[in-house]
């Protein structure tokens, strides 16, 4: 007759007592209860391995924390692993590692992992501007949390002294790669849906805010100022050079020597310097060549055109020409970026073509071949554009505000 196993009873488990060598009460099903020597007693579920078919012992945990009841249930949870032919050792390893994995996954590790690939859509500096503010406004609170463990509710705690500072235009920004990092995430097959799409909506929107810029009229005021500052004549070039050339202030910047063509009189920007990744050229008009001349004399044998004051081997700080203008007198009047504003506006006012004004901002559409279309077809047009605002530029210093309007259109 086969053995009959009668089942163990709390009390039977309870007054277990141990003896000079390790035994096992034994509950049936491939349960038993092993009692050592020194008197703890473990839980272990006996079973045959699918496939191989050999015999192995799985630890389910120590009486009392794990209560009979609590045990049964996990011997009934591996049986039924067992009827689908899951070995329940590996399928609690493999658990393990996921949820190993999973906190390992911190916010600021996954984070990371988004950056590189955005690096590859913006420009270096915005890059760093896009870390930093996580650094300061998000790690310190949620950095080393698991992400699939991050919440609208604690997110929004976190955001909302940002808020009451009145800094909305931070919110939303903070907001907004919060959200490309989840979806980066979901994407990735890291979590299954962002806990933190429309979290914005829980804060107040920014007031929308131009570019601070002056109209064309205004350009001699600005140009006797620039002239009669107090300030270093790097910074200066610097100013005059973004006025010229109608990028960014990032991009003027960090102008590297290596980047101008002198024989074709070109600026060639690569596209990692570019807001929008893409190559950008700049015609070089002579005013804006007798700047680089002139700035030759101070960083000939640096890297970049415009070298940083404290740290020569790297370039002026983005925000130079817009601390200059601040103390020239043009604080909440013109910021640095709003200098291209002024070109646009002046010669949108000449009756030059917009397509090819728009492509001397660097401003691109969504129709890539339109793009490469235009970069190419416009480049002997905007010779012309640049060559135009270089002369309308040098005639405003000489010219009182009534009269830049007269400055006639160079065909």
């Amino acid at each position: 007759m086969p053995r009959i196993t009668i089942p163990l009873t709390d009390t039977k488990v309870k007054q277990a007592k141990a003896k000079d060598k390790e035994y096992s009460l034994v509950d049936g099903g491939g349960l038993a209860l092993r009692i050592k020597p020194i008197g703890s007693k473990l839980w272990i579920f006996n079973y045959y391995r699918p496939y191989t078919k050999k015999r192995a012992n799985l630890s389910l945990g120590a009486y009392p924390a794990l209560s009979l009841a609590k045990a049964r249930e996990k011997r009934t949870e591996y049986k039924e692993l067992l009827a689908q032919e899951i070995d329940p050792k590996e399928y609690l390893d493999e658990q393990t590692s996921i949820i190993s994995q999973a906190h390992q996954n911190t916010l600021k590790h996954i984070a990371s992992q988004w950056l590189e690939i955005k690096k590859t859509q913006v420009s270096a500096d915005h890059a760093k501007d896009t870390w930093r503010s996580l650094e300061l406004h998000i790690f310190p609170n949620l950095g080393n949390v698991p992400i699939h463990k991050i919440k609208a509710k604690n997110t929004i705690a976190v955001i909302q002294p940002i808020a009451k500072k009145g800094s909305l235009e931070t919110v939303k920004r903070v907001c907004q790669r919060l959200n490309e990092i989840m979806v980066y995430s979901v994407n990735s097959g890291i979590i299954d849906a962002n806990p933190l799409a429309g979290i914005y909506k829980a804060f107040g929107s920014p007031e929308k805010k131009h570019m601070a810029t002056i109209k064309p009229e205004h350009l001699p005021n600005l140009m006797k100022a620039i002239a009669r500052a107090s300030i270093k004549f790097t910074t200066r070039r610097l100013i005059e050079w973004q006025l010229h050339t109608m990028v960014r202030p990032s991009e003027a910047a960090g102008t590297r020597w290596e980047e101008i063509d002198f024989e074709n009189k070109l600026w060639n920007i690569p596209a990692d310097r570019m807001k929008k990744k893409r190559a950008h050229s700049v015609p070089l008009s002579e005013q804006t060549l007798e700047i680089l001349e002139e700035m030759k004399t101070i960083s000939a044998n640096r890297e970049h055109v415009f070298p940083a004051d404290r740290n020569p081997k790297t370039h002026a700080n983005p925000s130079t020409a817009n601390m200059a203008l601040k103390r020239m007198g043009y604080h909440n009047i013109l910021v640095a970026h709003g200098m291209r504003s002024i070109a646009s506006t002046a010669l949108n006012e000449q009756g030059f073509d917009p397509d090819v004004i728009e492509s001397a901002l660097a401003h691109v559409g969504k129709d890539e071949v339109r793009n490469a279309y235009n970069r190419a077809e416009y480049l002997e047009r905007r010779k012309k554009l640049m060559y135009h605002w270089s002369i309308y530029i040098e005639k405003a210093t000489t010219l009182k505000t009534d009269q830049v309007t007269n400055i006639k259109r160079i065909n």
